[in-house]
């Protein structure tokens, strides 16, 4: 079993048991203690749950000591972010394209920027962005078939293979849970990964939407490799050192509403 298979099948099993011992975990997925360990100290280290004595619990939310009414919350500020990034990316779309749309939650802000636009073709897995879109009768819709993810509005596998074989995109847009410039877009999920490899390779222009908080951090499985990324969106957060790395890419920051 593959490192990204297997750290996923921890995560739903924490999800599930809301604890996991490694001495268990080994026998059940067939593998050594050590080798569990390492998958668990990698799975903190990219706050996706909390080791523990010989096994890990999920991440607890943790209250601050105190909070600065000036300040807005990190939920709220990426919500503005990403807001302002989807605005940018829908000035890239133009009447009579097809365009591929992930199932994230910064695509979907896109997806909301393009409810009123004419004459699209749109293609994606996120439920949520067909359901916006669909609102408009001159905006073709098209639902990429496979699982809906529990408790996610985002369809995974690759069950719409055939369907985006036949399709031929002049944009993807996409989000993912990190970027680096060595490993590329990531995801936690090997599913999604695979969808958006799938997507990727049917479009001429991939424009990646990154809000500064995914860029240097990475996951478990690449997604789209750095080399095929086109355009990248961000915001004005975003490390100009990091940003200085990335070449033969276009970089677009965006710039939240006043």
């Amino acid at each position: 079993m593959f490192a990204p298979h297997r750290r996923e099948q921890i995560l739903q099993l924490l999800q599930q048991q809301k604890q996991v011992i490694v001495k268990d975990l080994a026998l059940q997925l067939n593998v050594s203690e050590g080798t569990l360990r390492a998958d668990l100290r990698q799975m903190e280290e990219e706050g996706l749950l909390e080791r523990t004595h010989g096994g890990a619990v999920p991440v607890r939310a943790k209250k601050p000591a105190f909070q600065d009414l000036r300040m807005t919350s990190r939920s709220e500020l990426n919500a503005e972010l990403k807001q302002a990034i989807g605005k940018k990316a829908a000035e890239l779309v133009h009447q009579g394209q097809c365009i591929l749309l992930d199932a994230s939650s910064t695509v979907l802000e896109l997806a909301k920027a393009l409810v009123d636009c004419d004459y699209l073709t749109v293609v994606t897995n996120g439920v949520e962005a067909a359901l916006t879109l669909n609102r408009n009768p001159r905006i073709n819709v098209i639902l990429v078939g496979g699982v809906l993810r529990p408790g996610s509005g985002s369809v995974e596998g690759v069950l719409g293979r055939t369907i985006l074989e036949e399709i031929h995109a002049d944009l993807f847009f996409t989000s993912s849970l990190g970027f680096t410039v060595e490993e590329g877009m990531t995801d936690f999920s090997l599913y999604e990964a695979e969808l958006k490899k799938l997507m990727a390779a049917n479009a001429s222009k991939i424009v990646a939407l990154l809000d500064h908080t995914k860029l240097g951090r990475r996951s478990i499985a690449t997604s789209v490799q750095t080399r095929a990324v086109h355009t990248i969106i961000t915001d004005e957060g975003a490390d100009p050192a990091f940003l200085r790395q990335i070449t033969g890419i276009e970089l677009l920051v965006a710039e939240p509403a006043e």
